[in-house]
């Protein structure tokens, strides 16, 4: 049995390609028994898993949680806004309170970027990043890139438009790492003031272009517009921005060709994409929910694996 090469996942810029090519083998399984009329499996039943969410956040901790449970491991859910973090408990005692009683690993999303590196180096638990600050979303990318492969086969060669809010968006910078990691050709499409400045440095094609973008791409990863990030205006109007960089039914299909349209939630539906574009045959959102699953059971079972008890 192959293994990962860390014994983290703390971003994608720490994995290689090796390492993705696992987590999708192994995800490749758990697809599999979470379609079974029984979707448990006991592989982590000696496994205490500790999900810190710090910023709110529903579809990632439920899919996490679901993906521990399907594994059959011990879960603690931690929730900032009830806890001593309120009261002024800092970050390492939140956590070593935790790991005293004896938790193997923890699932962290955290406001600060680097949030998990600095923990990694502090306590001895596995760390699983399930989002930091504006910096990196490592399972979203991996999820996004496995739900590609899914529809194409692969995702090298492939042309893939990030498109919206770059400059706050961890998913957004996951994701270009992860997909040029497996070979595909990334650009980003919105307003200019969302783009970041150090984006030609990652090597990536910039657009703004939203329909040129969008007769470029086989696939198009629709970003919300993180608001709550946003201590400025970066764009007049709402209105504004959808008429530039929204995508509705009659849009879509007076593009040159089909592509297939992305999104990691939650959608704001009627400003990135329209219902009838979030529902259309085109749109995999609903399997890119499925695939959380079985990505986040991988990475879990993985590390888990690397655990010395």
């Amino acid at each position: 049995m192959s293994e990962l090469s860390v014994n983290h996942l703390l971003g994608i810029k720490y994995l290689n390609k090796q390492d993705i090519q696992l987590i999708f083998e192994t995800a490749d399984h758990f697809k599999e028994v979470i379609n079974r009329p029984i979707k448990k499996v006991p592989s982590l039943r000696d496994i205490t898993i500790a999900n810190l969410f710090f910023e709110n956040s529903t579809r990632t901790r439920l899919s996490f949680e679901l993906a521990e449970k399907r594994l059959s491991a011990d879960v603690i859910n931690f929730s900032s806004a009830q806890s001593s973090v309120k009261k002024g408990e800092t970050l390492i005692d939140t956590v070593n309170n935790i790991l005293s009683m004896k938790v193997d690993m923890v699932v962290m999303r955290h406001p600060n970027p680097g949030a998990g590196v600095f923990l990694s180096k502090h306590v001895k638990a596995s760390i699983v990043n399930a989002g930091d600050g504006a910096h990196e979303h490592p399972t979203q990318a991996l999820l996004d890139s496995y739900s590609i492969r899914e529809k194409y086969g692969e995702v090298k060669g492939r042309n893939i438009v990030i498109v919206g809010d770059i400059l706050h968006s961890r998913v957004a910078l996951s994701n270009i790492f992860a997909l040029q990691l497996q070979g595909a050709n990334v650009m980003v499409c919105g307003p200019k003031t969302l783009i970041p400045k150090y984006i030609d440095k990652l090597g990536v094609k910039v657009e703004l272009d939203l329909r040129k973008a969008l007769n470029w791409c086989d696939v198009a990863n629709m970003l919300r517009v993180q608001n709550e990030r946003m201590d400025i205006s970066y764009f007049p109007t709402t209105r504004e921005y959808t008429q530039q960089y929204g995508v509705n039914k009659e849009f879509l299909d007076s593009l040159d060709k089909e592509i297939t349209i992305m999104h990691p939630g939650p959608i704001n539906r009627g400003v990135e994409i329209t219902s009838d574009v979030a529902d259309s045959k085109q749109s995999i959102i609903l399997e890119q929910v499925q695939n959380g699953v079985a990505i986040r059971m991988a990475v879990i079972y993985l590390l888990a694996s690397k655990i010395k008890h």
